[in-house]
């Protein structure tokens, strides 16, 4: 079941630099407020707010800000904004596709800062569609490797419907069909291990090689789209060699 997912491993590593920084703290907030407003505040009936919070917890996020959170959504305690999702396309330099995916409380200042990150940095925005078809959504767990081994996780699994397990480096990634999730991350909890993350992503079903020039140019334009706090993810399907990572740091 292994492979190796090079931006994979590049996401989990920018995720962790990003935590220490503080950088993502207000978009995991974000997101326990937008799993509570949909699916109801009680985390052990709304398994995209267990997530979430599981998800701000383990990025050391304050547990008073995430409660907080939890009840502004939930409707237990006023201040909760509009939020909307919206899904950006378009391409990087190296015709890498690009997805953005957006949660705002002003469609129009997230679609002019998405656009400005893009063709500011050598990229061009695309027609809905056009990219989006490049991706499958798909589930995705993230096992921390402390005491964990790949033979641990792939029998954890194997029979709650997990279609890959890839070594990360530092974590293992588990990939599932999305209405999988819950099933096999629940699965890793009855075996006894620890997670870091459990949400749905979008994943290539097919990857773009990149050179050292190409991969900066990609990486600068990630680097601009998730400074923005409109932005929640970017999904690419740049191929970036460990090699190249490694030289441009």
């Amino acid at each position: 079941m292994s492979g190796h997912s090079k931006w994979a491993t590049t996401k989990h590593k920018k995720a962790v630099i990003d935590a220490k920084r503080g950088k993502l703290f207000a978009k995991l907030i974000k997101n326990v407020e937008v799993a509570a407003r949909t699916g109801g505040g009680d985390p052990d009936g709304n398994p995209t707010l267990f997530d979430a919070i599981q998800k701000a917890r383990k990025n050391s996020v304050p547990l008073d800000n995430i409660e907080r959170a939890r009840k502004r959504g939930s409707g237990e305690e006023a201040g909760g904004a509009e939020w909307q999702t919206i899904m950006y396309e378009g391409y990087a330099p190296g015709g890498v596709a690009l997805l953005v995916e957006c949660l705002t409380d002003n469609r129009n200042r997230a679609a002019s800062e998405v656009r400005v990150a893009v063709t500011r940095n050598g990229g061009s925005m695309a027609d809905a569609g056009s990219v989006s078809y490049l991706f499958n959504r798909k589930g995705v767990v993230i096992v921390p490797k402390e005491g964990t081994t790949e033979d641990d996780v792939t029998l954890a699994v194997l029979e709650a419907g997990a279609e890959d397990v890839n070594d990360l480096g530092e974590a293992f990634e588990v990939v599932c069909e999305s209405t999988d999730l819950v099933q096999v991350r629940t699965a890793l909890q009855e075996a006894g291990i620890d997670y870091e993350s459990a949400e749905s992503s979008f994943l290539p079903s097919m990857e773009v090689p990149l050179g050292e020039d190409d991969a900066k140019k990609v990486l600068r334009v990630v680097d601009a789209l998730e400074d923005s706090d409109d932005v929640q993810n970017v999904f690419t399907n740049a191929d970036i060699p460990d090699d190249i990572m490694e030289k441009i740091g």
